[in-house]
């Protein structure tokens, strides 16, 4: 089955469906995302504060796939926003991974009570990861309209990207429309908000409809929405599911359905990125 992939703004391609790593143990993400590989995912979403790169790097090494195949991205870590330790810590990234050239780098969260509410020096060096060639593309997540406004009129360079939380019951239209309005593209992270929406009635009808699953109904409307989205599990069976929603169509009328479901911020499951400050020890 053929995963459709999205032109960026910087004219590369992204697969639209990939495969999470987030909360996936150290000794364990080598094997699964072995096997997502083995399944059929192409893109594979780390960050430096799932502490898993090195394994992933490990899976990326074993497998047979071809690197132009694979599509891999990493996020820096909450604490080495400032130039240097950013410089460092995403030489530290590319030698965990295995790799001479990354996909995607993201700075993580925007931080904006922390660092003298400085995030646009850290957003101007990972452009300059791009302009050494060892990033194809940088962008962003959990940045807000303002903080998008921001980057952009200061430095003139758009991600290409802006991975938000976003689900049925969270759309997080503000953020969304912003980063639509600067032209980056939704990865949209808590895609079944933490399986939240599996046991929601009026998804639970539609999937029953299309005999399918509420992950694969959900999934699906994300991907309608024109937004990218990375599953994550442990079970191959699950990650097979999962990756079987290009076999199948929701209506304007179903996607309309799914996208009332949304409670506004009280349908956030993750922290409020105006106010999260977590800095690992």
């Amino acid at each position: 089955m053929s995963v459709p992939t999205i032109t960026l703004n910087n004219q590369t391609q992204i697969p639209q469906l990939g495969f999470g790593t987030y909360q996936v143990p150290p000794e364990q993400t080598a094997e699964v995302v072995s096997q997502a590989i083995q399944v059929g995912y192409r893109h594979i979403d780390t960050a430096e504060m799932y502490q898993n790169e090195q394994e992933v790097g490990e899976a990326l090494k074993a497998t047979d796939v071809p690197r132009d195949e694979l599509y891999i991205t990493s996020k820096l870590n909450n604490g080495y926003h400032r130039p240097d330790d950013a410089k460092r810590a995403f030489d530290e990234t590319m030698s965990k991974l295995g790799l001479e050239q990354i996909d995607l780098f993201l700075i993580h969260w925007p931080l904006p009570t922390l660092y003298d509410g400085d995030y646009v020096s850290t957003w101007k060096t990972l452009v300059e990861f791009v302009q050494d060639g060892r990033a194809r593309s940088v962008g962003v997540s959990n940045f807000q309209p303002a903080h998008l406004d921001r980057i952009v009129a200061e430095t003139g360079v758009v991600p290409v990207v802006n991975q938000i939380e976003a689900h049925p019951y969270f759309l997080n239209d503000e953020a969304r429309a912003a980063t639509h309005r600067h032209g980056a593209v939704v990865e949209a992270w808590s895609p079944i908000a933490q399986g939240n929406v599996l046991d929601d009635a009026t998804i639970g009808e539609i999937a029953k409809a299309h005999d399918k699953t509420p992950s694969q109904v959900t999934l699906r409307w994300h991907v309608q929405r024109g937004d990218i989205v990375f599953p994550k599990s442990m079970r191959r069976e699950r990650m097979e599911e999962n990756f079987a929603i290009f076999d199948f169509e929701l209506s304007e009328d179903e996607m309309s359905k799914i996208s009332g479901l949304d409670k506004g911020e009280e349908g956030r499951t993750g922290p409020n990125p105006d106010t999260f400050d977590y800095v690992p020890s």
